[in-house]
């Protein structure tokens, strides 16, 4: 099989451990991009970057390029490519359009005269044209716009693959799957020790770290990708891929806990938890997190995603420096993680972090924050690493 262009749409923050998945699965030539991620594969490999990618919102298959500055010149542009070798004039197709141009305002206006271009050309040649279907087409047109730069892709995912599939279950405003994943490498979880998620909700950030914990592919659980609509599919190779993945997954020897204080956040975690067939990895009881504890021993991480006035009726300053003072009275021996959008609330959280990330929660501008607390006081912890080293010096003298 030949190799091909493709690019991974992403979160802006995560271009580089998106290239990182990338490079680790065997892509090729992978670049990065704003928001994107550009690699070549064959299609085995397409479909092994749908099934495994944790930080990818979609696969986009490029397939044509032109220059244009007018609805002629795009018309023209979109009748050049073969239509009828990707889709029959009796199945159904959609165009998403993304426009960032002088010369093309509106991405409807972008969609319609692509539609036109590709259904007139059926027209001319068969007297039939395919329909449009916005929920299940049988193929999904990507049509991306840079000033007079168009290119023509086919979506090989279909709807972003965030959607994936164990998820039935919603609280106000969940995080997005491809958001968890996301913050969870960033905090540099591998599944090394204990983890837990404090404020729990519908449970995604204990199923995805429970994945990354045992090298379970992020869309084994999804039941559909646009490429299995396509006229090239192979249905064989697909199950080939599907089964080598599978047989990569790890054990997992610690623990992954969820708290949450709402009886129906706790029964929607766990019936998502049962979805995605992680019952036997994870743990979720009703707890008030500022009335818990640590349990473990070793070293424990933390992740979750805190309530901001925005979705929650809170006291924001009450309510972050409580997150301070159990972190710093309860939690010793913890990396605590957690991303919010209400940046003026970390003011009252009364600790200082140790990283803060850039990160974007939908359209709002988030930080992702890391604080660390030691066994002990901090000052203790250097005091003993300081009279360790000078004691090896001595001894060595």
């Amino acid at each position: 099989m030949e190799n091909f262009k493709m690019i991974a749409k992403t979160f802006f923050g995560f271009e580089e451990i998106l290239a990182k998945e990338l490079q680790l699965l065997g892509a090729q030539e992978v670049e990065q991009g704003v928001r994107m991620v550009s690699f070549k594969g064959d299609k085995g490999f397409m479909y092994k970057a749908n099934l495994s990618l944790r930080t990818a919102l979609k696969i986009l298959k490029p397939i044509y390029f032109f220059k244009a500055t007018n609805e002629q010149a795009l018309y023209k542009g979109v009748s050049g490519v073969n239509w009828s070798k990707l889709i029959n004039a009796n199945q159904t197709f959609v165009i998403d359009a993304t426009v960032h141009s002088e010369y093309f305002n509106h991405s409807e206006f972008v969609s319609q005269k692509c539609k036109d271009a590709i259904v007139d050309q059926f027209r001319e040649r068969t007297g039939q044209r395919p329909s449009i279907d916005k929920v299940y087409p049988d193929l999904r047109i990507n049509i991306h716009i840079d000033k007079d730069q168009v290119s023509v892709a086919l979506d090989t995912s279909g709807n972003s693959l965030h959607q994936r599939g164990y998820r039935t279950a919603t609280n106000i405003a969940p995080i997005n799957e491809v958001l968890a994943a996301g913050i969870l490498i960033l905090s540099g979880w591998e599944g090394q020790g204990h983890f837990l998620d404090p404020m729990c909700g519908s449970g995604t950030f204990l199923a995805e770290a429970a994945m990354i914990a045992c090298n379970i592919p992020a869309n084994i659980n999804r039941k559909e990708f646009a490429f299995e609509k396509w006229n090239d599919w192979d249905n064989e190779l697909f199950e080939s891929i599907n089964d080598s993945l599978l047989k990569k997954v790890r054990e997992f020897h610690y623990t992954i806990k969820g708290y949450d204080k709402a009886p129906s956040a706790v029964q929607k975690a766990k019936a998502n938890i049962k979805n995605a067939n992680l019952e036997d990895y994870i743990t979720i009881t009703e707890e008030n997190f500022f009335d818990t504890e640590k349990t473990s021993q070793g070293k424990l991480h933390m992740v979750f995603n805190p309530p901001y006035d925005e979705r929650l009726d809170i006291h924001m300053e009450e309510f972050y420096k409580n997150i301070g003072d159990t972190l710093k009275k309860n939690y010793p021996g913890t990396d605590a993680w957690f991303i919010t959008a209400n940046l003026e609330a970390l003011k009252f959280v009364g600790l200082k972090p140790s990283r803060k990330i850039k990160l974007f929660n939908a359209s709002l501008e988030a930080r992702l924050v890391k604080y660390e607390m030691y066994e002990g006081s901090k000052r203790t912890k250097f005091a003993v690493k300081y009279n360790q080293e000078n004691s090896s010096e001595i001894n060595n003298s």
